[in-house]
């Protein structure tokens, strides 16, 4: 029997109970829209809430309607529930958008050694166009031989 080769990937195995399947992007989405939601002033106002109604219900109400006695245990229970789901939702919202700043990073990165490959590419063609013109007769240097040419005429003797 061979060892598995690392650069391949592996069979599909076929197992008795089926994995269950869900759509990534569609729960990163949720995920997003959860951690946005814990990091609000509002929800920090709804739990500081509900906090405060279940202390006071459960500290001032009378015994026989009390759920959950002065240490609170079963509010600390869902409060930890709560953070042990808030948690890896929040990771997973931040790993979604280290993508994202990751992608629209190298587009920046790409479209700006296009604009200094353009500016390097102007860059020649002015310095052609400079070199190609000092080449070029002027208009003023044009005018300055025509006037030269004039006085060298006027100044010419008429006889043959």
């Amino acid at each position: 029997m061979t060892s598995p080769r690392l650069d391949q990937p592996r069979e599909i195995r076929r197992t008795l109970v089926p994995r269950p399947h869900y759509d990534p992007e569609s729960f990163g989405q949720v995920s997003e829209r959860i951690a946005r939601f814990l990091g609000t002033a509002r929800f920090i106002v709804y739990m500081t809430v509900f906090i405060a109604v279940w202390g006071a219900w459960n500290a001032l109400a009378p015994p026989s309607l009390r759920w959950d006695p002065y240490p609170f245990i079963f509010l600390t229970l869902i409060l930890s529930l709560q953070a042990s789901y808030a948690a890896p939702l929040i990771l997973l919202a931040q790993n979604r958008q280290d993508d994202r700043d990751r992608v629209q990073y190298e587009q920046d990165r790409a479209r700006n050694e296009r604009s200094i490959a353009d500016t390097e590419y102007l860059t020649r063609e002015i310095a052609g166009l400079r070199l190609a013109l000092n080449e070029v007769a002027t208009r003023d240097f044009v005018r300055s031989e025509l006037q030269a040419l004039i006085k060298e005429l006027d100044n010419r003797d008429p006889r043959p």
